[in-house]
């Protein structure tokens, strides 16, 4: 039904022409009933500022972003105004969906709700019946699914149900500042109403680009009474297209007063239905979008699965989530803030885990060209690192996320991911072992390439960045070590050889043994030689040396270990910047002169963590230098305070660009942060922890946003309140940050497990540690079914006065042949008695390391208790 002018008359909507819905004014209505197939389980709400913030419910093949009051604002910059909507990648299929009662629109959300797999919105009273929303994405299926919950509370009756649908066929690339294909070129879109269901299809081929077929439906399994085709059908949105160069619009306007963006070339369409009420009772309508790049007898199919018993389908989804938030179950009764931070991360990661089919793998030199594919991906998994503008392929986000993932027992997705990345950057790069930066998920690479841009001074910069190349080895280690999946190991084992021989070989003109090239920081005028792609690569070399040890590999494990040793052993007194007490940034050639620039990356050198022979060392700082770094950076010039988020800045407040730094606060910049004060023992209060609430606060209650999540309830998003970046819910609809990032569950996830619990596995060959550290002020922390190999282990770890007790449960399934069992105490403290399962022991080490004394023995598999009195 087309849309017309509304007139507001003293509260309520009065109709101008009678085949509007107007908005319902909101009733004094019970809640309606909880959608069938939701068990009860964990949610986090809010019920303020709801069209300011945006949320997802994702699935495997497909995900709906819209906005926690119901609607669907146009959003996002890659596709100016396009990356919200409904989508399965590399596809977009909707900008939007809307429901009515009774010629009625049913009115904004008066409150949202994250739960595992889904997320609920409770709606105000609609022409005397009592409504919520639920919306999730069934796993493996390219569709969304809305739930509407009607609740009758009187006698039965029958009302009229209507559905607008808009559709925006459109791929993920190319983005709005591409220079071609582009997508300002994007193609009409065609609407149809087959007598059933909407369906919407976009065929051809856009200036530049490669021909597609897209196609998109919409319907429930009701038959419709009615249906009709129209661009006017947005529902009770004004459909109001926002370019930035509108007379009299302002230059940046929040979302919501935001419809469509520049490029939208959609239709639209709605159906309506007689629903049937019972007195007294609850009836839930399954409205299904599904679509597919393959045509439209393709999707047609994806809608039939998504509305084959979607009740069943939303029960399964919660019981997959459900199964995975088992997976390390905490109990930090002295820090709950954090216990949900990581609880509500693992949801996260689920959330961006993606998947896509026949990726044409094509380097399109950052938007410059559009070349033949040079190879075809069947299927491919990933990670993506964030909602809504990057949820496809990235190495350094998964490279960080991958802690993350392992800590929480997520396998496969991070194995799938690093898979991916490497079949994409062998096409891409013809095998140089040259990691690609970022892909979409149709294989359009944006960066990432294997050859040089020249500057405007005759300069050439690498068309990639060195870290992403160095960290590959040592995100394939980790993952073996969690795992024991030799199987993987070797499978990418060849790749991080060629990635590290790339490196050494070509990317050290001076040889020096610090490699040249971009890094995490992707800024210009620094030194040739980054800090982070120097202690990555040292990490790198070690953790290479690791798997080819493994593998009997004696020449890749002497010239590992020979390279390593001789940057460790230099390291210092390349890299300390003694007048700042810090690291340098960079070493600017000829004559590795030091440039300390304030960034970031200078908390590397604490971050990253070693294994050096089979034994783990936090940190390749010396212990004095790596206090005195951390310390340094826990002051209002490189740290933020109140009334901001209290993380780790980009760049310290006289940095670049402008003598006054970079004030913005990332999840990634206070994860390092975070992970390094660990990996010195410094766990308490204004330190790691300090670091770790600056992560979990914007998940549920962020001071800089009136105790209310930063935008969903839940997610932790990629920037937070911050002198130079406001609140995202207060930013315009094409200058926010993603609202959900995954890289920042690096920082929150792998303290708890791997330095709190101490949960330190080597299961490719068999081993495992536990040697926790409670943090200062808190005197239990433990876990239970922690995923380690084929297995599970529980821990927890006590500190009262000077008694220190471990209590591990390994289970067979893990693998290990050799369990350690230990604490790490104080620096500088010693035991005075040690008693393992009641039995007093000497055969115990102590090893003093960055983390302070770690008390460890040899033990079994099974159930153990440990207790140490200094």
């Amino acid at each position: 039904m087309p849309r017309r002018t509304l007139a507001v008359l003293s509260g309520f909507v009065a109709l101008v022409g009678t085949t509007v819905l107007a908005t319902a004014a909101q009733a004094s209505l019970p809640r309606a009933a909880v959608t069938p197939g939701l068990a009860s389980g964990p949610e986090v709400s809010v019920s303020t500022r709801l069209a300011d913030r945006r949320e997802v419910a994702a699935g495997t093949r497909a995900y709906s972003i819209g906005f926690e009051d119901g609607r669907f604002y146009a959003n996002g910059w890659h596709i100016t105004g396009e990356m919200g909507g409904i989508w399965t990648p590399p596809m977009k299929m909707l900008d939007g969906v809307w429901f009515g009662l009774d010629n009625q629109w049913i009115g904004p959300a008066t409150k949202f709700s994250s739960g595992q797999g889904y997320t609920r919105f409770d709606l105000p009273g609609t022409a005397g019946l009592q409504v919520q929303r639920t919306d999730f994405a069934p796993d493996g299926t390219r569709a969304a699914l809305f739930g509407l919950t009607i609740t009758n509370p009187g006698g039965a009756r029958t009302a009229k149900l209507s559905v607008d649908a808009h559709s925006e066929l459109m791929g993920q690339y190319p983005w709005g500042f591409s220079t071609t294909p582009n997508a300002k070129d994007n193609l009409p879109d065609t609407g149809t109403y087959d007598g059933r269901d909407l369906t919407f299809t976009d065929d051809g081929t856009i200036p530049g680009g490669a021909e597609h077929h897209y196609a998109a439906v919409v319907g429930t399994s009701l038959k419709p009474d009615t249906g009709a085709i129209g661009h006017q059908y947005y529902g009770p949105q004004p459909g109001h297209r926002c370019t930035g160069t509108e007379p009299g619009a302002p230059a940046d306007p929040k979302p919501s007063a935001c419809d469509d963006g520049p490029f939208g070339n959609g239709t639209g369409g709605e159906l309506t239905y007689s629903v049937d009420l019972p007195a007294h009772r609850s009836r839930t309508i399954w409205l299904a979008a599904a679509g597919s790049d393959a045509g439209l007898a393709s999707a047609r199919r994806q809608l039939a699965s998504a509305l084959h018993d979607p009740t069943a389908q939303l029960a399964h989804k919660v019981a997959t989530r459900a199964a995975l938030a088992k997976h390390t179950t905490l109990s930090l009764p002295g820090d709950p803030l954090t216990a949900d931070a990581v609880n509500w991360g693992k949801q996260n990661l689920a959330d961006l885990t993606l998947s896509a089919q026949n990726l044409q793998i094509r380097w399109t030199n950052q938007g410059k060209q559009f070349p033949a594919p040079l190879g075809t991906i069947p299927e491919a998994t990933w990670i993506g690192a964030g909602y809504p503008d990057y949820p496809w392929i990235f190495a350094t986000d998964a490279e960080y996320s991958a802690f993350a993932a392992v800590s929480v027992g997520q396998f496969e997705a991070i194995k799938s991911h690093m898979q991916t990345l490497a079949t994409v950057s062998d096409l891409l790069n013809h095998r140089s072992g040259v990691v690609s930066h970022e892909t979409v998920a149709d294989g359009s690479t944006w960066y990432g390439h294997d050859s040089q841009t020249t500057n405007a001074d005759g300069t050439k910069t690498n068309d990639f960045n060195t870290d992403e190349t160095v960290k590959f080895p040592s995100t394939v280690d980790l993952i073996w070590r969690w795992t024991g999946d030799n199987a993987f190991r070797d499978s990418l084992y060849d790749f991080s050889i060629r990635n590290l021989k790339y490196v050494v070989n070509k990317l050290d003109v001076d040889r020096d043994g610090w490699p040249e090239g971009s890094g995490n920081v992707e800024r210009t005028g620094m030194g040739q030689e980054k800090v982070d792609n120097a202690v990555y690569l040292m990490r790198g070399l070690y953790d290479l040396a690791d798997m080819a040890r493994a593998k009997h590999d004696g020449p890749t494990v002497a010239w590992t270990m020979s390279q390593a040793n001789k940057l460790r052993a230099k390291f210092e007194k390349a890299w300390w910047y003694p007048s700042a007490s810090q690291y340098a940034d960079s070493l600017i050639d000829p004559g590795n002169v030091q440039s300390f620039q304030q960034y970031w990356i200078g908390q590397t050198p604490m971050e990253a963590e070693l294994h050096v022979g089979g034994s783990t060392v936090p940190g390749v700082a010396s212990y004095d230098h790596g206090v005195a770094a951390l310390a340094g950076r826990e002051n209002s010039c490189f740290s933020g305070t109140a009334p901001f988020s209290t993380g780790l800045f980009h760049t310290g407040c006289s940095g670049p660009p402008s003598g006054q730094g970079e004030k913005v606060i990332y999840g990634l910049t206070t994860s390092i942060q975070s992970v390094g004060e660990g990996n010195y023992g410094r766990l308490g209060a204004g330190q790691q922890q300090r670091y770790i609430h600056a992560l979990a606060d914007p998940m549920f209650a962020e001071p800089a946003t009136g105790g209310t999540p930063d935008e969903q309830p839940g997610a932790m998003p990629e920037i937070f309140p911050s002198p130079d970046q406001g609140a995202n819910i207060d930013r315009c609809w094409t200058c926010r940050s993603m609202f959900m990032q995954a890289w920042g569950n690096y920082g929150t996830a792998w303290p708890v497990v791997h330095q709190w619990l101490g949960v330190q596995p080597d299961l490719g060959r068999g081993a495992i540690a536990f040697v926790p550290q409670v943090p200062q002020g808190q005197t239990t922390v433990a876990a239970t079914d922690i995923r380690l190999g084929s297995g599970t282990a529980d821990v927890r770890a006590t500190h009262r006065g000077s008694v220190y007790r471990t209590t591990i449960t390994v289970t067979a399934g893990v693998g290990a042949k050799r369990v350690t069992i230990g604490h790490t105490l104080p620096r500088g403290t010693m035991p005075a008695s040690v008693v393992l399962d009641g039995h007093a022991v000497r055969d115990y080490i102590v090893r003093q390391t960055n983390r302070g004394n770690e008390v460890t023995l040899s033990t079994t598999s099974g159930t153990h208790t440990l207790r140490i009195t200094a």
